[in-house]
């Protein structure tokens, strides 16, 4: 019988699993479709698309299953300083662009903001749920979502960072542990002081704040679940269990790289976006992420856009020694198989743990 908690019931969900909001392409309409379906929450991850794409992806979403899917988007950031010289970092770039057959790299240039174009698409879209990372939306934001009767999720990496987005009115956090892959979402502390691990994090958030508490990082099977569950959560978000299924929009040198990896070859790494971010290394943070040339990284986006070419074109070639291989610490219980197979091994992984744990008992 699959468990049910508050957050389930609220938004209508067979099973406390969440697919994390992947951006970049890892999510992809046959996976959102694939774990709405199965019984999951299955999230567009939207912050690097424009509004038409949004309508779009959501569009073809629904069209696909009458089932709770949500959508997520970055919260506004400042905008980044430009008085760095981007010249050091092109410099330590262009070998690497040469190799790949790209020209020269040239210096960024910051396009327009999208955002409030964004959030008005999201709320057309069709989502049941609406999830930001990087910081709190603004007021008029959550008031627009709230009037929609949006289920608004925010993400912290500390207890204070969870009070404060309670406070400005979310309906649910996600706890995300420093064991989980790509971008880290803090936005109130430094962000080494934040890397609290998810056994840490989730029962001291829930401790803390009234709202459901969603656990992320490091839980890949049905022991995370229910060790999650167990510390007071209520739901779960996994990315790196979803990297490795057959829909999910990654390189095949992405999966090939995770289901090869072992749990101490993955690390925080600036390099490819300029915010900290949890990847497995590879070549290309092994050559540009040393201590003598982390002064050439420069802030988040502009050396997003700066690398975005080089691993578009990895990409293409296969090439995953160039890719941004984000992944959690739990990359060793990664599987090859459908999003559909995925979410029903860990109902049953979860029901028997619950059940092993029943019958210690008596």
């Amino acid at each position: 019988m699959p468990f049910q908690t508050d957050l389930t019931k609220r938004l209508n969900l067979t099973h406390p699993i969440i697919q994390a909001p992947m951006a970049g392409g890892a999510t992809t309409v046959d996976l959102v479709v694939a774990v709405c379906e199965a019984g999951a929450l299955g999230f567009i991850g939207a912050a690097y698309l424009t509004p038409s794409q949004i309508i779009e992806f959501s569009h073809e979403v629904r069209a696909r299953t009458s089932r709770p899917f949500g959508i997520n988007l970055f919260a506004p950031l400042p905008a980044p300083d430009q008085s760095q010289d981007p010249g050091p970092m092109i410099e330590l770039l262009a070998p690497f662009y040469a190799e790949l057959g790209l020209p020269t790299p040239t210096s960024p240039t910051l396009t327009g903001d999208i955002f409030d174009e964004q959030v008005a698409a999201a709320l057309e879209s069709g989502a049941t749920v609406l999830s930001f990372t990087f910081g709190i939306l603004p007021k008029g934001v959550i008031d627009a979502v709230k009037s929609r009767g949006i289920f608004l999720i925010g993400t912290a990496t500390t207890v204070e960072e969870a009070m404060q987005l309670e406070r400005a009115g979310v309906d649910a956090v996600v706890a995300q542990g420093s064991e989980a892959g790509a971008h880290r979402g803090t936005f109130a502390v430094d962000f080494f002081a934040a890397m609290i691990g998810t056994m840490a994090l989730v029962p001291q958030v829930v401790d803390a704040v009234r709202m459901p508490v969603i656990a992320s990082g490091g839980i890949m099977d049905g022991r995370g679940i229910v060790a999650a569950l167990a510390l007071g959560a209520s739901a779960v978000q996994m990315g790196t269990a979803f990297l490795t299924c057959d829909e999910a929009g990654i390189p095949e040198a992405h999966k090939e790289a995770i289901l090869n990896a072992r749990e101490h070859e993955t690390r925080l790494t600036r390099v490819f976006t300029g915010r900290p971010a949890r990847g497995i290394v590879n070549r290309f943070m092994a050559e540009i992420d040393r201590p003598d040339i982390s002064d050439a990284i420069l802030p988040y986006p502009l050396q997003n856009m700066l690398t975005r070419p080089l691993r578009n074109a990895a990409a293409k070639q296969g090439r995953g020694e160039y890719l941004s291989l984000w992944a959690g610490q739990g990359v060793r219980l990664a599987r090859r198989q459908s999003a559909t197979q995925l979410i029903a091994r860990l109902a049953s992984e979860t029901e028997a743990v619950i059940r092993r744990l029943l019958a210690s008992d008596r």
